[in-house]
């Protein structure tokens, strides 16, 4: 099973991305954590990503996709991923195609959280008063959900045409939403698809 978790910020993809990866018995991963992991352990990747982070950059495509690839290429991935912030442009969409199918695999489904506005706007208010994130203002998280929905929009389009989408009500209780997800798809019988 090979998925792509979408969704803007706060609308649980990585609590979501964690609940389907024990289900299928796949790793979720995150580009977040791979970004940590190559920097924590100084890999050659891990140094040239540092430099831009450090600088407050984008970690330019080319790095980004060295990682993914080393990644999804270790052996607890052979059987199956679950990606979640990745691929975030239409050429990453290119590039991990291009990843997974010497091996004869192919992406098989993206699941796209969807979330009303101003409920994850009150979500992310709410943990940034209990986090004492000071920088988490509304107009602050308000433009974070306009640059995912201008970024995301090519890459949803896309993946359309490719009749691999999923929407799904992101917003409820962890386990109903988990529930949303894998009815939908029927993803609890998608292990054949494997």
């Amino acid at each position: 099973m090979r998925i792509i978790i979408m969704g803007p910020p706060g609308a649980g993809k990585g609590t979501q991305a964690k609940h389907l990866a024990q289900h299928f018995g796949i790793p979720a991963i995150s580009t977040g954590d791979i970004f940590r992991t190559n920097v924590s352990l100084a890999t050659p990747l891990g140094l040239d990503a540092k430099r831009y982070l450090d600088a407050g950059e984008y970690v330019p495509d080319e790095i980004t996709n060295d990682m993914v690839r080393d990644r999804i290429g270790e052996p607890d991935a052979a059987t199956g991923f679950l990606l979640d912030g990745y691929p975030r442009t239409l050429a990453q969409v290119e590039e991990l195609d291009g990843m997974i199918e010497p091996a004869g695999h192919v992406i098989d489904a993206v699941i796209s959280l969807v979330v009303d506005e101003d409920e994850v706007v009150e979500r992310l208010l709410k943990r940034a008063r209990i986090e004492g994130r000071a920088d988490d203002t509304e107009d602050i998280i308000r433009r974070r959900q306009e640059i995912y929905l201008e970024q995301t929009a090519p890459l949803i389009d896309a993946y359309s045409k490719q009749g691999l989408i999923v929407e799904v009500d992101g917003l409820g209780d962890v386990d109903k939403v988990t529930s949303r997800i894998l009815s939908a798809y029927d993803l609890s019988d998608a292990e054949a698809i494997c």
